[in-house]
Parts: C-alpha cells; structure tokens; sequence
C-alpha cells in the first residue's frame, strides 16, 4: 500500500550516441538526473557490435547499478537508458526497460515513457501471429510491434515510423538498434516531454533538459509531436515530423509542469521553475488571505509558494525539514505506521510555524489523507491557522495516457465540494487554482495542453488498427 496521497508519471527515457566509448557511463549519470520520473524500476542497454548488452531490475539506479554489473556491459557508443514508475504491468524484472526484441535481421532495445491506449489489441493480433511476450508491460508491445515493422519494411528507420503509426495514446521513445542507429519518436500529441542535446562527442536524448545538462549536453532543442529523430555515429542523420493521426483536444500533458519535471528542467519552451512561480502568482490573485507566512510543502510545492509568497508581500518561510533519505513511494505493514509516515518524512519547524497564521500551498489533493496529516501536523505543532492553496485544480478523472491517478470514485473532488474538503483535512480556508490560471501560469509553453485529468474534455477511445492488413 503506498502510503503517500500523490500522482506518479509513469517513467524516464535517456539515450546516447557518441564517437567515443563513455554511452554507459553517461547514460547512467542521465537516469541519476531523471529518478524523479520513476523508482521502481532501472535499466540501461548497450550497442555492441550489432549485438546488445543490457542489465536491469527493480529498485533504484543507483541499488540496479551498485558495483559488478557495469563490467558486464561493453563500454560501446551507442546506449538508451530507462527508469519505470508502473502503470501498466506488475512491478517486476520483466517489465522494467529497455525491452531487447530480437528479429530475423538483428536486434533493438527500445525505452517508452507515456501509455499505449490500443496495447491490448495490438498484443492480441502479434500473439495470433506468432510473437511471443514475456511480460505484462505496453512497452514491451512496442518493442515488438517495431521489430515486426522493420522485419517488413527491411528498414529500420522506416519499420519505426510504420509501427508509431499503429500506436495511440502516448510515447516517447528512444531505440538503440543494432546497426548503430539511436532513434527518438515523440507521439503526435506530444504527451510526454522528450529533447534532444549535443556536446564534442555526440548526441543524447532525454525526458528532460536536466538530465542533458547533468551529462555535459548542450540543450539543443525539444522533439517536436510527432518528429522522428535519428543519430548515427554521434551525427545527427535524420530530423522531421513523419506521423499523423492526433487526437483533437490533447496536448502536453499539463501537470508536467506542476508536480512531475524538475524545476531546473525546460520543457517546450517554458521553464519550470518559472511555470510553478507563476501558479503561485495566481493563487495569490485568486485565492488572497491575511497570513503571517507562506511555506511550500517540498518539493514540488516550493516554487508555487515563492510565488505566492511574491505576490500577497507575505513572508516565505520554511515549514518542514524534510528526510532526504526517503523515496516518493514508500511502504509500512501496519496503518499505525502508515499514520506516522508523513511525519517521518515531512516534519514541522516548530520555530518558524509556532503561533503563526500561514499559507500552505501543494501542488495537489488527490484522496486528501496526506493534505489532512500534514495540516494536521502544523498545528499540532502550534500554527494558529492554515489556508491551504493547491497549485492544481480538483483531479476528477483518470487518465489513459500514463499519470497514475487513482480510480474516479477514491477522487476527493468527486464525492466532496470544496468546503466538505476544507472541512476534512482540517484547513481553515481552501483553494484550488482555476484551469484558465493554470493555462495562463503556463502561457509560455509552445503546445497546447491535455487537461482531462480534471474536465474530462478529449478523451478518446482506441481505434482498432490491424497491423496485418
């Protein structure tokens, strides 16, 4: 049982291609930066000599890649890198990327990150043709489905583009292929983030900017929905949009910039630090009280209250230490435990909280039990008041496209108005930023956003594709 009342994005892709033998290494080093995206699960695939080399397993990079299993990689130049947050798929060894998907021509490792909403159709028809699956995961289907395409067009570069056609939902992917070609293909839509950076030595591609910068890559630019990327030989070969068919009313999926990227990270043109500022901003014009300060719950709401904090002239203050020392999901056996994790991981400062009437802003409410223990918490430990302020508003859908919300009836939005919520997690005032402040904290961003996750506008159901015809 997850004791923490937060969304989780499904994962992290990285990939290199170089002239010189670091792709291990660095890819690496892009998966440390990109840990936030996904704890569950690590991996890292490598090109050598039209064979690939790969290690992977749950946990952390760092517990996946602790010591002896590099001297089992090749150093090589050509690498793609994965780390999961399961939405689909059991926690397990299998279904942790890069999937390495051998054919009759030779062999690709292929990393995902978003959701394929047609997975289970297209799984059906490889099955009934003779593909066999050995895990439960969509990425594992991709795999497999851009084998089978490059087996028919005899064409690596065309077999990829053949076998995005065939997906919906969302994707970004980065494929290492054996005759040395690293591939980036960003859905039509354009769901999840996914750029391109250059040094001395070559190319990578990442989720985020930070992991670019991390590694010693120049941010070039983002791949753009529905561009297809190709490096050879650390050059870059082939660069332009090759798909189609994009579903009316998606975009980016928006709470990238609210809870999911790092705040050093740029993505489609709009800082996140900068994005997450701006909601704060806005909070304070729509939702303005008398406080004596404002904190951020850390992470992910920091930035908001700085904000906040900005514009009401109210004084920023820490209100927690946190314990770096444990992950964003963690488990206890006992519901007494799971009770007292929130204060293990989030503890007030007294010093700076004590008699103080103050500004709480998170980036969300999902269920409301985490909202309630840490208000809770604050005045146990003597605030005299906390408004709360939410960065996002009410979620009220699930999502298909790879943000792990919990089920439509466990929404609190769904079942509770504002008020009623107020009144549970024990706020003296609530408020949820309005989706036009949210759109309008994010104005900078050169794509249009998927909010569906709180109106239900654009949603679609998979349209049945056969891949054989």
């Amino acid at each position: 049982m997850r004791i923490e009342d937060k969304l989780n994005e499904e994962c992290a892709v990285f990939g290199v291609s170089l002239t010189t033998d670091e792709a291990v290494g660095l890819t690496y080093n892009g998966l440390l930066s990109l840990q936030h995206r996904g704890q569950e699960g690590a991996g890292i695939a490598v090109v050598d000599d039209n064979n690939i080399l790969y290690h992977k397993d749950v946990g952390l990079v760092s517990e996946v890649f602790c010591g002896g299993e590099f001297k089992n990689l090749s150093k090589g130049r050509i690498a793609v890198g994965h780390t999961r947050y399961s939405t689909t798929g059991n926690n397990k060894r299998e279904n942790v990327g890069p999937f390495i998907t051998e054919y009759l021509t030779g062999r690709i490792a292929t990393a995902h990150n978003g959701n394929i909403t047609n997975a289970l159709d297209l799984r059906h028809q490889l099955k009934e043709n003779g593909l066999y699956f050995h895990a439960t995961s969509d990425s594992e289907v991709v795999s497999s489905l851009i084998a089978y395409c490059i087996t028919k067009e005899q064409n690596t570069v065309l077999g990829v583009v053949k076998a995005a056609d065939f997906l919906q939902g969302a994707f970004s992917l980065v494929i290492a292929s054996g005759d040395n070609k690293l591939i980036a293909v960003r859905d039509p839509n354009g769901f999840r983030p996914l750029c391109i950076g250059q040094n001395g030595i070559g190319y990578a591609i990442a989720s985020e900017s930070c992991a670019l910068e991390a590694c010693g890559f120049e941010f070039i630019r983002d791949v753009l929905p529905g561009e297809i990327i190709v490096v050879e030989n650390g050059s870059l070969t082939h660069q332009g949009v090759r798909l189609g068919n994009k579903d009316d009313g998606h975009g980016l999926c928006i709470f990238e910039y609210v809870y999911f990227a790092r705040p050093d990270s740029v993505i489609d043109g709009l800082s996140i630090y900068e994005a997450r500022h701006n909601m704060g901003t806005v909070l304070a014009e729509e939702y303005p009280v008398e406080a004596d300060i404002v904190c951020g719950v850390p992470d992910s709401g920091l930035e908001a209250a700085s904000g906040y904090s900005a514009q009401s002239g109210i004084p920023l203050v820490s209100g927690f230490v946190k314990n770096r020392y444990i992950g964003r999901s963690f488990i206890y056996p006992t519901q007494s435990q799971r009770d007292s994790a929130v204060r293990l991981k989030l503890n007030p400062l007294t010093t700076n909280i004590q008699g103080k009437r103050i500004v709480l802003v998170d980036d969300s409410i999902v269920r409301g039990t985490t909202s309630e223990k840490i208000v809770r918490s604050l005045k146990n430990a003597g605030a005299k008041e906390v408004h709360v302020r939410i960065s996002s508003p009410p979620f009220r859908h699930t999502c298909h496209y790879g943000t792990d919300i919990d089920s439509e009836e466990n929404l609190i939005a769904n079942h509770m108005d504002i008020n009623e919520i107020r009144h549970k997690i024990g706020a003296d005032s609530l408020g949820y930023i309005s989706i036009e402040g949210l759109k309008r904290a994010c104005g900078k961003c050169v794509l249009p956003f998927c909010t569906s996750c709180f109106t239900g506008h654009g949603e679609s159901m998979p349209r049945k594709k056969d891949i054989f015809e």
